[in-house]
């Protein structure tokens, strides 16, 4: 089946990311462009200041040398002027190439070596020192640039320049070099190569995805005029910089639209931040709308016992009311009153607690979000959707249009995109936001896009008869079968049990056997803030990991989940038999998880086997010793011995296993 959106048309003149800058300073150039907090002050930047800072930028660039085709690797937490810097890039004809903060040496080596970048823009001195760490083993690193001065004093400078100088040096020689910066600018053209995004790496080394002007403009402008975005709109910019998403919301859609982008001041400031702000169109993974539910949860825990009956009160008459408010279906007078009261009382309260009272247009993707956690915030009036998207995709594939959102699609093709079912339920899609290679790697380019345009994603799904709804069943190569022919998809198990604010990530294993299996992983502050509150002490992780109490509140959070997925005939199968409690969080710096926090199933497979296998046999426990990377890079041996549980399955699930 194939269903297609039609084409938005090009703008002419707006071919480059640097001319629509260009136009902004022209058009909204009083407006605020930029927000950054630095030591708890507000600091803002207009669409014409911002103009003058990045061609004062792009200048420096061209007093360093930077050359057409250049690479520029940026790294650092989201400012203003590492996103200048990108923009900058763009302007001398370079490409930026934005890489993940938190990457260790290992892994950004890799990138800087496979892109060749000449250029480095590092945030602070943390980045710089890696960077310097990996110029041992890749060569092509002529220039290294800093934002942030503290610390690099005594430094060899004699490659190395802090971001200011650059620019009061472009600043200087803007009457010499600014006739060759106008020539660059205007050779930039649909064609011309717009950033270049490096994947996650969920089974594999990352490969670059080489995204166009013309894939990253025109999607940007069909999404935003399919969610009605404009100058007005606010957006927190606190997602890695490497991610697609951020470069579409933080530049893509706020250089199309004119609206301002606001850089917190540190991951550990960002909700507080978050609420001085109040965006009206917000972004994020169900990890962090699961992280505000665990939150909200752990307060109410320590309220008193008339707000908390206040609070289930009405967030039980909200999951019904709020969802039918949001998208205009009818509603009595004494249903409105009553919403209304709760408005007062819990919902407004609480909305301004999460920073969320503004919010017109909210999205959440990158995997799977619980139903149970997606309604919720519906149903306290935040317009939350799904859209469903790949970096080869410059995001967009599918998105839910007001009035038609629920938490189990994905929406129906975004402007311009065309979606196709595959005789074996793969889902393909093109677009103009369709990449135009992976960077060095023609083979990869070949299998995932076809001549036609046409690219595999590798989810499987399926296309609701009548709504036209996209329904994402789990990625295909990990939607299986049960040894007795049944399905197996365990994402659609893990996200229902990652709705409880006591377990963090989860992983199911069940393909080609007779059941399924769960690693856990508990929610520390959730389970931690429990602790306190009973007076149980505790010393790691790993000791609250093990702790009776916990392994029995977990095993009646598996058994109620049994119990939810034995209602479903095509998936009863994926009931859990068997579980442990993991002595230690799955983490992006043992490769357990990618950067975006995607688990790596078959390095916890590999790595894991001996745990994998105890749960397959009739152990009750297993001992085992794991490698750890600790934050300063050491690695370590975490030693432990795991209690295994078996869990109550029901249904037909639950007759097998009494038969056998």
């Amino acid at each position: 089946m194939t269903t297609t959106a039609s084409p938005a048309p090009a703008q002419d003149g707006l071919s480059s990311v640097p001319a629509l800058l260009a136009r902004n300073a022209t058009q909204y150039g009083l407006q605020t462009a930029y927000r950054e907090k630095e030591f708890g002050i507000w600091q803002s930047w207009t669409w014409a200041e911002t103009h003058d800072q990045v061609r004062a930028m792009a200048l420096g660039f061209l007093v360093l040398g930077m050359k057409q085709g250049d690479y520029v690797a940026i790294i650092g937490r989201n400012r203003p002027a590492l996103y200048w810097s990108m923009v900058a890039a763009q302007s001398v004809g370079a490409i930026p190439v934005p890489l993940y903060q938190d990457a260790v040496a290992e892994e950004m080596a890799y990138v800087l070596d496979h892109c060749g970048a000449r250029f480095v823009v590092c945030g602070d001195q943390e980045q710089v020192d890696k960077v310097i760490e990996v110029q041992e083993t890749v060569h092509c690193i002529d220039e290294i640039l800093y934002l942030d001065k503290r610390g690099m004093r005594k430094y060899d400078h004699s490659h190395m320049n802090w971001l200011e100088d650059v620019m009061r040096e472009g600043r200087a020689a803007q009457t010499r070099l600014e006739p060759e910066l106008n020539t660059r600018i205007a050779a930039l053209g649909w064609d011309s190569t717009c950033v270049m995004l490096y994947t996650s790496g969920t089974t594999g080394k990352p490969k670059g995805v080489v995204l166009s002007n013309r894939n990253i403009i025109i999607t940007s402008k069909n999404s935003s005029e399919f969610d009605k975005l404009r100058p007005g709109d606010e957006i927190l910019a606190y997602l890695p910089m490497a991610w697609v998403g951020d470069f579409i919301f933080a530049i893509g859609q706020a250089y199309w639209t004119g609206f301002c982008v606001n850089c917190p001041e540190s991951a550990q400031t960002m909700m507080t931040d978050l609420r001085e702000i109040g965006p009206t169109y917000y972004f994020a993974p169900p990890r962090i709308f699961e992280t505000m539910l665990t939150t909200v949860m752990i307060r109410m825990e320590d309220a008193s016992p008339l707000k908390r009956r206040l609070f289930h009160h009405f967030m039980d008459f909200a999951r019904d009311t709020g969802p039918k408010l949001l998208d205009g279906k009818p509603v009595s007078m004494m249903a409105r009153l009553k919403y209304a009261l709760g408005n007062f009382l819990v919902y407004g309260p609480l909305k301004d607690t999460l920073g969320l009272r503004r919010i017109r247009v909210a999205y959440t993707a990158g995997e799977a979000i619980g139903p149970e956690i997606f309604d919720f915030y519906r149903a306290l009036g935040i317009n939350l959707k799904q859209l469903y998207g790949q970096t080869e995709a410059s995001v967009f594939i599918t998105q839910q249009p007001d009035g038609e959102v629920r938490s189990d699609t994905v929406g129906v093709p975004s402007p311009g995109v065309e979606v196709r079912i595959a005789d074996n339920g793969e889902v393909f899609y093109r677009s103009p936001g369709t990449f135009e290679s992976y960077y060095k790697n023609a083979e990869s380019t070949a299998s995932t896009k076809d001549s036609d345009g046409w690219v595999a994603t590798g989810d499987a799904g399926f296309f609701e008869e009548g709504t036209g709804h996209l329904r994402i069943i789990d990625r295909a190569k990990d939607v299986g079968k049960m040894a007795d022919g049944a399905m197996f998809a365990p994402k659609y198990v893990e996200n229902k049990l990652k709705f409880f604010p006591n377990i963090l990530e989860t992983v199911v294993f069940g393909n080609g056997r007779d059941r399924c299996v769960a690693f856990i992983n508990i929610d520390l502050s959730a389970v931690g803030s429990w602790a306190e509150r009973n007076n149980i002490a505790y010393s790691s992780y790993q000791e609250l990991a093990g702790l009776k109490r916990v392994l029995d509140t977990i095993q009646a959070h598996v058994e109620q989940v049994n119990e939810s997925v034995a209602q479903d005939k095509f998936l009863s199968g994926c009931q859990i038999h068997r579980f442990l409690v993991l002595h230690k969080e799955l983490d992006a710096d043992d490769g357990e998880m990618t950067r975006t926090r995607k688990v790596r199933r078959r390095i916890v497979e590999e790595k894991y086997a001996d745990l994998i296998d105890a749960l397959y046999s009739d152990k009750d426990g297993i001992y085992t010793e794991t490698e750890v990377t600790y934050e300063d890079g050491r690695k370590g041996v975490l030693k432990a011995t795991l209690e295994i549980r078996n869990a109550k399955v029901f249904g037909a699930t639950a007759d097998q296993v009494a038969a056998e």
